[in-house]
């Protein structure tokens, strides 16, 4: 009896064992994911700013666009991925994370400072991805939106304690060797921003001396193909930041979209030894800074489109690649839902907004030369901002009748109001406050706290017409700034499984890293 108590124990002992060591494996390899099968072709896409609010309210605008009778019916292509997770975003030095902290986390594995460009805490510079991808024989593209010296795109390839380096960051670009650059310009080609001492060659005089094909026009872009090694494709048309003009402002006829830089980037790339593609759709982020939901909207579906292409490729080498799609922080604070809608939304009065802000304050801005001092009132530019969000200066008859409308019911998320699009009296009090200080060339800076909380650093009028259309769809803003939100992110193809549950920003790009190579050794963070 005692010897079978013995046995009993000794196999009660060896399970607990054998249970303990399963759990030991299954853990190292969550936290460490060495045996994931390595991917040929890999895909990175950063929507900036972009958050769950953010695609989410992508979707709505999509399904009442299409006259959709009820939300859930559309799906974005990056929301359709198998597996998602959630990413945590702090820098080293904040809650609030800024493109660069964020950028060297998502390119190198490692947390920064706000404001770094591929260092360290320590300002050290770190090895990135792609220039890990690229040393493995792979050929690399970087895609952005905005400037190609940009914070996110920047920290792929540069290495600079500050993101306003302009200049030796865009240096940094034809040093690297990389195979295609592609979307916005260059902000400092010349280095006359620059605080280096000496002479400085041209930007893109270095990209031709290292080989480089440099296209900026429609037919040159068109003409590049398959065999042409190293390739800097600038987008025809750039705004005042050498970034593309939002999506909504587009002409098709007179520039390329991010899709279509990323099409052009799976030709030109695609070679025997694989590649790696980072596409950042970079002005969501700047959207949200100025609280307009349709331009964030349109350049998250922008960015989509982007990466439907991806999954073209896809479809015809699926075992050998992979595709995420993340955020680099949330912007805007961007909430779905508003007090004054209550349980409603109308997401069908989005689709009246013609004109991102940026696009509607160069026509305010000619309304002003065209309307000096005493000229200038609201019922003069009542047909600009009805053009450009749709939304309707009321007439005193109009209030009249407003105040007989039936108000709609709290859980009806169509617009059946049919004042909807019309500014309520409290509306008006508040266009006209911001229409008088926009006539007055007051784009506001102002040190008062209670200002800068109605107006940001944006165009009075403006910023407050893209927060009352918003307010009116049942979307709201907390903030111009990033905020602390983690991101979704989302996978599709080889080594997806590693992409699920919730994790950092720099174990997203060590998992990243393994994919690309399983036997890399990577330092600790």
């Amino acid at each position: 009896m005692i010897r079978a108590r013995s046995v009993v124990r000794r196999a009660t002992l060896l399970l607990w064992l054998l249970l303990a060591l399963a759990f030991a494996a299954q853990a190292r390899a969550a936290q460490e994911p060495s045996s994931a099968k390595p991917a040929k072709y890999v895909f990175l896409f950063i929507g900036d700013g972009l958050a769950q609010a953010q695609r989410t309210a992508a979707e709505y605008y999509l399904a009442a666009a299409q006259g959709m009778e009820r939300p859930g019916l559309v799906k974005l292509v990056m929301n359709g991925f198998p597996v998602h997770g959630a990413t945590t975003t702090h820098s080293l030095n904040s809650v609030i994370t800024d493109s660069g902290a964020a950028g060297t986390a998502l390119a190198s594995g490692v947390k920064s400072y706000n404001g770094a460009i591929g260092v360290d805490g320590e300002r050290k510079p770190v090895k990135t991805l792609a220039e890990m991808a690229r040393d493995k024989g792979m050929k690399v593209g970087v895609v952005s939106s905005v400037s190609l010296d940009h914070a996110t795109p920047a920290c792929f390839y540069a290495h600079r304690p500050s993101r306003n380096d302009y200049y030796e960051i865009g240096l940094a670009a034809p040093a690297s060797g990389f195979n295609y650059f592609a979307g916005g310009g260059f902000k400092d080609p010349e280095g006359k921003k620059s605080k280096a001492e000496g002479p400085k060659v041209n930007i893109f005089e270095e990209f031709k001396a290292k080989g480089y094909t440099v296209a900026n026009t429609l037919d040159g872009l068109k003409a590049l193909a398959k065999g042409q090694d190293k390739v800097v494709a600038l987008n025809p048309v750039l705004d005042a930041d050498k970034a593309l003009p939002y999506a909504m402002d587009a002409d098709p006829a007179r520039e390329f979209s991010l899709a279509q830089f990323t099409a052009k980037g799976i030709e030109l790339l695609d070679n025997p030894n694989g590649f790696f593609l980072m596409v950042e759709g970079g002005k969501v982020d700047w959207a949200c800074h100025a609280n307009d939901a349709v331009a964030s909207i349109q350049d998250t579906l922008a960015l989509d489109q982007a990466v439907a292409a991806a999954v073209e490729f896809a479809a015809r080498h699926p075992e050998e690649t992979l595709i995420v799609v993340t955020g680099d922080h949330e912007c805007g604070g961007m909430a779905l839902g508003f007090a004054g809608t209550k349980y409603g939304n109308y997401y069908q009065y989005l689709k009246h907004q013609k004109l991102s802000f940026q696009a509607f304050d160069e026509r305010l801005r000619q309304f002003r030369k065209d309307h000096p001092g005493d000229k200038a009132t609201l019922e003069a530019a009542a047909p600009l901002i009805r053009e450009g969000f749709g939304l309707v200066v009321p007439s005193a008859a109009d209030i009249e009748a407003m105040k007989a409308s039936p108000v709609p019911d709290e859980n009806n998320t169509s617009p059946a109001d049919s004042y909807g699009m019309y500014l309520k009296p409290f509306e008006v009090a508040l266009v006209q406050d911001a229409f008088r200080r926009s006539m007055a060339g007051e784009t506001v800076k102002s040190k008062d706290p209670a200002e800068y909380l109605r107006y940001g650093d944006y165009e009075p009028l403006t910023v407050t017409l893209t927060r009352i259309l918003d307010s009116k769809a049942g979307l709201a803003w907390t903030t111009y700034s990033h905020t602390g939100m983690p991101v979704m992110t989302s996978a599709r193809g080889a080594g997806e499984r590693l992409f699920e549950g919730y994790y950092d920003n720099t174990e997203l790009a060590r998992r990243l890293m393994k994919v690309i190579d399983p036997a890399v050794q990577l330092a600790t963070n």
